[in-house]
């Protein structure tokens, strides 16, 4: 009897409005290559350690499904921010997972996430390779922050990214129709720890029918708190509404996140990052102290990666792509790789994936370039434009149901989470 070959799907951090795309993609395509189960972990590598699993059969039954799912925002597998220690520092682990996967005769484990869930790869593929296991070990690009190394751009920036554009522009009309015979700075807080190509993506609002956010501030640099009031007060004595977009992750020089002036949390995960939230609402109390003027903060916050309504056409697609890709790769041998986007043309867009070694990958930071800003980073130049808006292009319509989005649930009998 020919032994089985089962593959097994997990997904892991902050989910993106098209993170299913991918998981769609790997479906579709194992089934596709005569793979004979497919098998979704449950919180990802977190909940394959509690042998938490599901056979994707189960869940997903006709072509509607899929096309359901890939208009699904969020992980619908769960997703789990979970640091697997280095493999000499407790072996146990490792033994575990694995004698999960040869239970189940896995002979392909792909994982969709960012930076942290390629660490996960790297370590697993390392131990297999230590160890004369036979897993082929496959990362999916996912994440909004889009700081992954090697790959032109990730899954999921595109469509944080058209939403974050879109937002903006709603913003700014808000603010416009409030400052009759008033002054009003209104503070925009998007998502990005040291990476700040979401931040910059609200210069897309900038068009005919809109003038944009007025400054825009990213974490590459550090922030002056002196200068910024001092910008501010500039635009007040010329406008009556003042727009700002900052990211969550701006650090003064002495390299205290802006956040921590305020009151915010002491919450670090496994990775060790800090919780950050609060930096708009600090900076808006501190113009209203400063400036006598009125302000606001908004914070988009999860909306951001979980607007699938504004999702783009390009980034669903690609992310089915790359999904496919991990699928192919692994069956053809590779192991230990990530799969990546190349951009092949920009007139018109096109791309292709390509495969690296996550080694090179893991634990990299993908940063804004310092000359796509302006002289003192107070804004994108045209360069960061040109990058970002192919990848906002195109709409997938949601399937709607009653007025609102269909979205594919995962459905688990009571008392048993296992496939």
């Amino acid at each position: 009897m020919a032994k089985k070959r089962n593959i097994i799907v997990g997904q892991s951090g902050g989910p993106t409005s098209v993170i299913n795309s991918s998981l769609a993609g790997v479906y579709k395509n194992a089934i596709e290559r005569g793979f004979d189960k497919v098998y979704g972990m449950l919180h990802g590598i977190q909940g394959l350690l509690d042998e938490q699993y599901v056979d994707l059969s189960t869940q997903i039954h006709t072509e509607l499904d899929i096309e359901l799912l890939k208009r699904t925002p969020s992980a619908f597998l769960g997703s789990c921010r979970f640091k697997l220690p280095e493999i000499h520092e407790d072996k146990a682990i490792y033994e575990k997972i694995f004698s999960i996967l040869n239970k189940l005769d896995i002979d392909a484990f792909i994982y969709i996430g960012g930076n942290d869930s390629m660490d996960t790869i790297k370590k697993l593929s390392d131990y297999a390779i230590l160890t004369g296991q036979s897993q082929k070990f496959l990362g999916v690009p996912k994440t909004i922050d889009n700081d992954l190394a090697l790959t032109d751009h990730t899954p999921g920036f595109g469509s944080a990214a058209k939403y974050i554009g879109a937002s903006t522009k709603e913003v700014i009309r808000d603010a416009s129709g409030l400052t009759y015979k008033k002054n009003m700075v209104t503070i925009m807080e998007i998502m990005g720890r040291n990476a700040g190509w979401l931040t910059g993506a609200t210069a897309l609002a900038k068009a005919e029918d809109c003038d944009g956010p007025d400054l825009i501030y990213l974490p590459e640099v550090p922030f002056d708190i002196k200068k910024f009031l001092e910008k501010v007060k500039e635009l007040l004595e010329k406008q009556t509404s003042v727009v700002i977009a900052v990211s969550e992750g701006i650090k003064l020089a002495d390299g205290r996140y802006v956040c921590e002036l305020g009151s915010s949390g002491d919450y670090v995960d496994a990775f060790g990052h800090k919780q950050l939230q609060g930096t708009a609402t600090y900076l808006a109390n501190f113009l209203a102290a400063e400036c006598g003027c009125k302000t606001r903060a908004v914070e988009l916050s999860t909306l951001q990666r979980s607007a699938s309504h504004m999702a783009s056409r390009v980034d669903i697609d690609e992310a089915f792509m790359v999904g496919g890709a991990a699928v192919k790769a692994a069956d053809e041998g590779d192991t230990g790789k990530m799969v990546v986007i190349d951009r092949v043309s920009d007139d018109p867009y096109m791309s292709a994936t390509g495969i690296y070694d996550v080694h090179r990958i893991a634990n990299e930071e993908k940063l804004v370039p310092r000359n796509w800003m302006n002289r003192d980073a107070t804004y994108v130049t045209k360069d960061f434009i040109d990058y970002v808006k192919p990848l906002i292009q195109g709409d997938y319509q949601p399937i709607m149901v009653n007025g609102l989005p269909r979205h594919l649930v995962l459905r688990l009998k009571k008392g048993n989470k296992r496939g």
